[in-house]
């Protein structure tokens, strides 16, 4: 695992560089590669931070969130 933490760490090092480097026509194409892995990290990290904050009592069952939405119970099992 060491050898990919340090792959990793010298692409996030020369990665600033990369980027600049890129014509404009392909950091769309870059981002389309990119834009799942930037939103999964996004929302580990918020998970993440969560999980350090939340007191019980804080969240809400599945029961809870649906009468919230004013959804009823079994909305998503017909949802297809």
């Amino acid at each position: 695992m060491n050898i990919l933490r340090s792959r990793l760490h010298r692409l996030t090092q020369h990665l600033p560089i990369l980027i600049e480097q890129l014509p404009d026509d392909s950091l769309l194409d870059a981002w389309q590669v990119l834009q799942p892995l930037y939103y999964d990290l996004y929302m580990l990290v918020a998970i993440q931070e969560s999980m350090l904050s939340i007191k019980p009592g804080d969240a809400l069952t599945y029961e809870e969130a649906l009468r919230l939405l004013n959804l009823p119970p079994d909305y998503f099992s017909h949802a297809e």
